[in-house]
């Protein structure tokens, strides 16, 4: 069956869909994404994958994958980070059988893609990411689609998606923020460039950014003319936000918890999607957040969410007709709501307010300290954090890794004890001795003078046939 691509993949691979969950590193995992089909979503996407990581190690591709597999989970489309074409290609060979598409994630604003070089840092190295696509396109058996962040510029956004379309991209995702739009920094979503893009290009368009309720998700498809919208830190925060529900929020931490009975994922992911869920509530209730960020086991989890519940449903019982939210809520803390992110301070120690150092030493108590520089502090007393005292790491000549300082080939532990055995040679900065080895095993032979290799009896003699009538009795 030949691939289809742009509209005609849309709407019959995936249905037209219009809601839509984002993926999130250690967040969309299945338990969610089947939390949140139930409540609206028509299209999920999995957590951000490492393409590297995914071709050489078989228990990561096992862990966030393979062991996924679920019937109701679909239509399904699969993110990988990368940065070199082979490898995204051989990822996207080994997840192709499990998905619906493949997704080239250019959107990552985080200091680890940064690091790593992936992510919205590809966004200006246009010639690498044609030839990523386009081999990707010609490569695979479902489509390939890309999801990226803007550029300042509304035209260099219109030419950047343009460029993606041509090589092969047949749907594309556009995060309505600049890379440095994030954190207490982030802003509003400019969907002026998104209506631009949609305008531009003749592939179907996600629009990403500013959505905290189905009147939203309305409001934006009205206004850019994209086919669907994807979610989520709104969908985090109230996974019934596609069906246009608050409902309170015990009763999706239940439904949650439940599901997670059933596909079990890391204790990590449970806990995060309850101090989201839960987030509000925590600010009333705070020293259940202590016990929450405590507990070891599901158990131990599923407790502290029912413990949140009676306060809840306490604090029901007692609040008195006509009174409002507390704070800036639009609703109870018990309901699901949306979290609006704070912008940077104004009137800094700095003065400019816009920064997120600026922001950190104003919420510092000591020495300009960040509250979780205190934290580490607390427990390492003589924690120094000032940047011109931290190490320096060269880098190793293959993978990018800190090398080791002494290591006769420049590279990593791992990279050097692959080179090392490969060419039968010694690394003392490494502790990697496999020359030495071999030539005291060598030696320790020669002084063995009735030590003789064994050698492979031909099938025709005595000695031959006993071996194969032992093989064949054995």
């Amino acid at each position: 069956m030949p691939k289809l691509q742009g509209f005609e993949f849309w709407s019959r691979t995936l249905g037209g869909a219009r809601h839509v969950v984002a993926p999130m590193v250690d967040q969309s995992e299945l338990a969610w994404r089947l939390l949140s089909r139930r409540h609206g979503a028509q299209l999920c996407y999995t957590p951000m994958l490492h393409a590297q990581v995914f071709v050489r190690d078989a228990n990561y591709r096992k862990e966030n994958l393979y062991c996924e597999v679920c019937p109701e989970d679909r239509p399904l489309i699969v993110q990988f980070c990368a940065n070199d074409p082979e490898v995204f290609v051989q990822a996207a060979l080994l997840a192709q059988d499990y998905c619906d598409a493949i997704d080239l994630n250019l959107g990552c604003p985080q200091m680890i893609a940064k690091r790593g070089h992936y992510g919205a840092f590809l966004q200006e190295e246009w010639d690498l990411l044609q030839r990523m696509i386009l081999l990707a396109h010609e490569r695979l058996s479902v489509p390939v689609t890309c999801k990226i962040r803007v550029f300042p510029e509304i035209e260099k956004t219109v030419r950047y998606a343009q460029m993606l379309e041509k090589a092969g991209c047949q749907l594309l995702t556009v995060h309505g923020r600049t890379k440095e739009q994030k954190g207490p920094m982030a802003g509003t979503a400019s969907w002026e460039h998104i209506k631009a893009v949609r305008k531009a290009v003749g592939i179907p368009v996600f629009a990403n950014g500013n959505i905290r309720c189905l009147q939203d998700v309305e409001r934006c498809i009205q206004d850019t003319g994209v086919q669907g919208v994807m979610s989520a830190e709104g969908n985090l925060h109230n996974p019934a936000l596609f069906e246009g529900r608050s409902p309170a929020v015990w009763e999706l931490a239940e439904e949650y918890l439940g599901i997670v009975q059933q596909h079990p994922c890391p204790l990590s992911c449970v806990r995060a999607h309850l101090f989201k869920l839960w987030h509000h509530t925590l600010q009333v209730h705070q020293q259940l957040r202590e016990e929450l960020a405590k507990v070891k086991t599901l158990e131990g989890v599923a407790a502290v969410s029912q413990a949140l519940k009676l306060q809840c449903q306490e604090d029901m019982s007692r609040q008195q007709e006509g009174v409002r939210p507390a704070g800036n809520l639009a609703a109870f803390h018990w309901i699901c709501q949306p979290y609006i992110r704070p912008g940077p301070r104004e009137g800094s120690k700095n003065g400019g307010g816009g920064s997120k150092r600026a922001l950190e030493e104003e919420e510092g108590t000591v020495d300009g300290l960040s509250k979780n520089k205190l934290k580490k502090q607390l427990r390492n007393p003589h924690k120094n954090f000032d940047p011109s005292l931290k190490p320096k790491y060269a880098k190793c000549d293959q993978c990018g890794n800190p090398k080791g300082n002494r290591c006769v080939f420049n590279l990593c532990r791992g990279c050097c004890k692959k080179r090392a055995f490969r060419e039968t040679a010694d690394c003392p900065g490494h502790g990697l001795l496999f020359k030495t080895k071999l030539e005291k095993s060598l030696a320790w032979k020669e002084t063995q003078p009735g030590l003789q290799e064994p050698q492979p009896a031909r099938p025709g003699t005595p000695g031959g046939l006993r071996e194969v009538m032992g093989g064949a009795l054995a």
